[in-house]
């Protein structure tokens, strides 16, 4: 069994690394921070692809949640404000609109404070990109 969890995410996405960056130095996540392009995906239990598509929080025990669950579940370990955050996240209401807030901002990353045009490029086509 791992510990801690990990949270993956797109280490080709400027907007992503900006916001991995930015939880580091202000919230603090209690796990480790790996990008998908460097992670062991099997050994996580996730597909490329649904790391291609999401940020993704994986429990020790394999349990694995996406996008805006990710997001609630990396902020509930950090504790103080932000876990209060994280559990208003997680309610039932809230979630729903926070999945779907959660999509349009991955759909509109590269439009996003930090982001480049190529956060809009799927990632088996950006340059450098060895296929598979």
């Amino acid at each position: 069994m791992r510990t801690p969890p990990v949270l993956v995410y797109d280490g080709d996405c400027a907007f992503c690394t900006s916001s991995v960056q930015f939880a580091e130095r202000r919230v603090r996540p209690r796990c480790e921070i790996v990008p998908w392009q460097f992670a062991d995906l099997d050994g996580l239990g996730v597909t490329r692809r649904r790391a291609e598509h999401e940020v993704l929080w994986v429990t020790p025990r394999g349990r694995v949640y996406g996008g805006a669950r990710a997001v609630a579940k990396a902020l509930l370990s950090a504790g103080g404000a932000w876990a209060v955050l994280g559990a208003v996240l997680s309610l039932p209401v809230v979630r729903w609109a926070a999945h779907g807030a959660y999509r349009i901002i991955a759909v509109n990353r590269h439009r996003m404070p930090g982001g480049t045009p190529a956060c809009a490029i799927p990632a088996n086509r950006r340059p450098g990109r060895v296929p598979d």
